[in-house]
């Protein structure tokens, strides 16, 4: 402790006392706001009628003529995530989006689908029929280690594996839009390993109709 701040000490406790004081003082002087008559949980409505709006009112027109827009509901988003991560549901009023981390479809740097990767992807496919779905997007996405060029291509390959193992599921006449984006439009920091393992992933998505 610095000698000017022992200097002051002393001097805090008499400061506060006044302060307090006169806090109180004014509590005290000041008499609080008499209570309406009309007020409580017995009192009758309140009769007073709203105010009039002029719809000719200049300053309540539209510029140039313009109209409002047709009334719509919001696209109101619900997303479902498993605990590790390795798998995501995204839910709006337009479309189901599952994605699915690389690890738990493939081996490392490979397009192989492993055994649990049937699974999972067969549980996609039974939700793309209750939704009555006639087209499927199956986009592939890496993390940024490697080339891009690598990372592209071997995108494109996950994707397209994740297709033919929908394709098995589904009706032969839904249709399928596969594209391999490499490290582009990553999810999570690419900068640790937590980060890019969600980058590696398989995002499948539908309309939703039902």
């Amino acid at each position: 402790m610095t000698p000017d701040a022992t200097a002051r000490t002393p001097r805090r406790g008499p400061v506060l006392a006044a302060l307090a004081a006169t806090a109180l003082w004014i509590t005290l002087a000041v008499p609080p706001p008499p209570a309406h008559a009309d007020s409580g949980p017995g009192a009758p409505a309140d009769t007073t009628p709203p105010v009039k709006i002029d719809p000719e009112d200049a300053d309540l027109r539209m510029p140039g003529g313009a109209e409002l827009a047709p009334g719509r509901v919001l696209d109101i988003k619900s997303v479902v995530e498993t605990d590790d991560g390795d798998e995501r549901r995204e839910d709006t009023n337009a479309k189901v989006k599952f994605a699915l981390q690389a690890e738990v479809l493939f081996g490392k740097d490979s397009a192989n689908l492993g055994g649990e990767a049937k699974a999972r992807i067969k549980e996609i496919a039974a939700e793309a029929e209750r939704q009555h779905a006639n087209t499927v997007r199956v986009f592939g996405f890496t993390d940024n280690l490697g080339s891009a060029s690598h990372g592209v291509a071997l995108s494109k390959e996950r994707a397209n594996a994740v297709q033919q193992a929908l394709a098995e599921e589904l009706d032969p006449s839904v249709g399928y839009e596969i594209r391999g984006y490499g490290e582009q439009y990553p999810i999570a920091d690419n900068g640790s390993e937590e980060g890019r393992k969600r980058n590696r992933r398989v995002e499948v998505s539908f309309p939703r109709t039902g």
